[in-house]
């Protein structure tokens, strides 16, 4: 299953213009089943999204997994679900992170079929202080779950290594995970998007999507994993 996180900074390109339609084309470059996004809503005012949702479904065959309360929503501070197929069920929980910015996390339980996971998927604050306690919050929440195959999504905000890094409270579970430079999107330097995943083997073939229509389109490039559910699932099952 491919799964991809995509912060498109309000579909602003590097070019200064806003083209909702261009993140839509990247999206269908990239074809995933489940993708989050970040920065989907205007900043202020009525917090409208500024996807078209049609657009998105018609050309990327994505829908959209309801998590603003806004009419004219599509996200959870700035976060939005989309997937390829309707789950046969899902469970949602939405999250006030801590930090001087308003931040939050959705976590969303699904099956489509091949079994039940989950999605958390988080946009972190731009201060170190803040990016640590967000983490120390969702593994809180992580920890009050039962035991089920998760990938932890979105745009992170930390280009730090190890003991530095703002987010090693989370190699105690999710491990140590490859670092993949996504921003700026012209020219990748920092890893500030993740895919992490639990247990242990569960997230293959980590990359960032990296086209002349993606370098244009937001000032993060999509980073783009596959999950494979069967021997996570197994893994649990033994642990259990």
């Amino acid at each position: 299953m491919k799964v991809a996180s995509y912060n498109i900074h309000k579909c602003r390109g590097t070019d200064g213009r806003v083209r909702p339609d261009r993140i839509v084309e990247v999206l269908a470059e990239i074809r995933p089943e489940i993708v989050a996004l970040q920065e989907v809503d205007h900043r202020f005012g009525k917090r409208m999204g500024l996807l078209d949702v049609e657009a998105v479904k018609r050309e990327a065959g994505l829908i959209m997994l309801a998590q603003s309360d806004a009419p004219d929503g599509h996200g959870w501070h700035g976060n939005a679900l989309l997937v390829a197929r309707e789950p046969k069920t899902y469970r949602r929980l939405r999250i006030q992170l801590p930090g001087v910015e308003p931040r939050g996390a959705i976590v969303a339980e699904v099956d489509f079929g091949d079994g039940p996971f989950r999605i958390i998927a988080a946009h972190f604050g731009l201060l170190r202080r803040s990016r640590i306690s967000q983490a120390n919050a969702l593994l809180a929440t992580f920890s009050r779950l039962h035991p089920m195959p998760t990938i932890l999504l979105g745009d992170l905000n930390e280009w730090r290594r190890r003991r530095r890094s703002s987010l090693s409270v989370f190699e105690p579970i999710f491990g140590e995970h490859k670092l993949v430079a996504s921003f700026p999107s012209r020219r990748p330097i920092f890893p500030l998007d993740r895919i992490l995943g639990w247990p242990h083997g569960l997230i293959t073939d980590l990359a960032v999507h990296n086209t002349p229509l993606a370098k244009k389109a937001s000032d993060h490039l999509p980073l783009v994993a596959t999950i494979n559910l069967t021997p996570a699932s197994v893994a649990i099952r033994q642990v259990a």
